[in-house]
C-alpha cells in the first residue's frame, strides 16, 4: 500500500458500521458479506465465480504476503465484489510474484477495506447471518443512514440468479492431457480453471458449454458424461439447468455435479434447497463420508444447501438415492449418490486450488463410472 490513508467503511444492512482505511479501488460497491476461513489462496478465492457479488471477509489476519502471480487465477477476472482486511501485507514476497494484491484489486475496480476488527466482524456474521453490506471509501464514504439506506436498496441473494453472468459466452473444448479416453459435457455454472485440468489430466475431452445449453447442446457432444460445475446465487433459479439434468438422468449417461452442481442434481432429484445462516466458506472444512465414516478435509464455497439427513436414502423420479456425505460441524448436506442412473454430487470442491486435496480421488470415481457405463 502506498500514499496517504484513506479512510473507508464497511455497512451492513443492520446498521453496524466496521471502519478501516481504503485497500484496493477507492469508491462504493454493495453486495451479501461473507467470511472466508482459508489461510492461504485469496487469489484463488478472489478469482472463483462462485464468490460473484460477494463482499469476501478474510478471517487470517496477513493478507496479500505473498502478492499477486500469473499462475493461480480461476478464470479470466476476479469476481467478489468487495474485499475487506485486517492486516494488509506492505510489501509481496514471493518468487512468483508479479504485483501486489492492492493493485491488482485497484487495477480491476474491486473497491475494499482494511485494518478491520475482522475477528468482531467475524462472530457478528456468524450471529446475525450472512446479509447484504456495502464497501465505502474516498468521495462515496458519507452519512452513516445513507449508506445503510444504499445497502437496504441492493438485491438479495435469496432469488438471485447469477450463473448466466458468469458463464462462458460460447462453447470452448480442453483436450486431453494424453491420449483422450472420453469426452464428457461441462455446464459452466461459474467453473474454476482448475476443474478443466484436473479433467484433463485424467484423459478427458471437455466440452465446456454455456449455463443456457439444453439437452440437444449436451447430447450434440455425444458424451461419455457430463459436468454440473460450481456457481453462484440461488439453486432454485436455475429451471434450466434442473430441466437440463433430468434429461441427462433419464438417458442415464453419467454425471457428476460439485458445488451448486450439487444442489442442481438435487433439486432434479426432488430435494429442497435452502439458504444457510452464513454458509461454508474456507479450505478447511471436514466432511465425513456416511458409509466408510471417513474424513476429507474440503474446500467449500456455498451459502445454500439441500434439505435432507445425513446418510438417509430418499425415492426420486429416477429410483432410489442417498445422502452420501455431511458436514461434520453441523450436519449439512455434502453429497448425494443415486442407486439406480449412474449420477452423484458433492457440495465441496475436488478441485480444490488451493489444496486441500483430500477429495481429488472424486473424478477418478467419476472415470470409473463412465467405464462401467461404456
Amino acid at each position: 500500500m502506498t500514499g496517504t490513508r484513506t479512510p473507508a467503511a464497511l455497512v451492513l444492512e443492520d446498521g453496524r458500521v466496521f471502519r478501516g482505511a481504503a485497500y484496493g479501488a477507492r469508491g462504493r460497491t454493495l453486495g451479501e458479506v461473507v467470511f472466508c476461513t482459508g489461510m492461504t489462496g485469496y487469489q484463488e478465492t478472489l478469482t472463483d465465480p462462485s464468490y460473484h457479488r460477494q463482499i469476501v471477509v478474510q478471517t487470517a489476519p496477513q493478507i496479500g504476503n505473498t502478492g499477486w502471480n500469473d499462475e493461480d487465477d480461476e478464470s479470466a477476472r476476479i469476481w467478489v465484489s468487495g474485499y475487506v482486511l485486517r492486516d494488509p501485507a506492505r510489501t509481496p514476497s514471493n518468487w512468483r510474484s508479479t504485483g501486489s494484491l492492492d493493485d491488482a484489486l485497484a487495477g480491476q475496480g474491486v473497491v475494499g477495506v482494511s485494518e478491520v476488527d475482522t475477528r468482531a466482524l467475524t462472530r457478528h456474521i456468524r450471529e446475525h447471518g450472512a446479509m447484504r453490506a456495502g464497501v465505502f471509501s474516498g468521495d462515496a464514504l458519507g452519512d452513516t443512514g445513507d449508506m445503510v439506506r444504499e445497502v437496504l436498496a441492493s438485491p438479495p441473494m435469496k432469488g438471485a440468479d447469477l450463473a448466466g453472468e458468469v458463464t462462458t459466452a460460447r462453447p470452448y473444448v480442453v483436450p486431453a492431457a494424453g491420449e483422450p479416453r472420453f469426452r464428457v459435457a461441462a455446464l459452466d455454472l461459474g467453473i474454476k480453471s482448475n476443474t478443466p485440468r484436473e479433467l484433463s489430466r485424467r484423459g478427458i475431452d471437455l466440452h465446456v458449454l454455456p449455463a443456457g445449453s439444453d439437452i440437444e447442446d449436451v447430447l450434440a457432444v455425444e458424451p461419455d458424461g457430463v459436468f454440473l460445475s460450481n456457481g453462484p446465487g440461488d439453486p432454485e433459479t436455475q429451471e434450466q439447468a434442473i430441466e437440463l439434468t433430468k434429461a441427462v438422468l433419464g438417458r442415464q449417461i453419467p454425471l457428476f455435479g460439485i458445488c451448486f452442481g450439487n444442489q442442481i442434481l438435487g433439486r432434479a432429484l426432488g430435494l429442497g434447497t435452502y439458504k444457510m445462516r452464513y454458509g461454508h466458506r474456507g479450505i478447511n472444512i471436514p466432511v465425513l463420508d456416511a458409509e466408510t465414516g471417513r474424513v476429507a478435509i474440503t474446500a467449500q464455497n456455498h451459502g445454500f444447501a439441500l434439505e435432507g439427513e445425513p446418510g438417509s436414502r430418499f425415492s426420486s423420479p429416477f429410483g432410489s438415492a442417498r445422502v452420501s456425505h455431511y458436514c461434520a460441524n453441523d450436519g449439512t448436506v455434502e453429497g448425494i449418490r443415486c442407486d439406480d442412473v449412474p449420477a452423484f454430487s458433492v457440495q465441496y470442491h475436488p478441485e480444490a486450488a488451493a489444496g486441500p486435496h483430500d477429495a481429488a480421488p472424486l473424478f477418478d470415481r467419476f472415470v470409473t463410472l463412465m467405464e462401467k457405463s461404456k
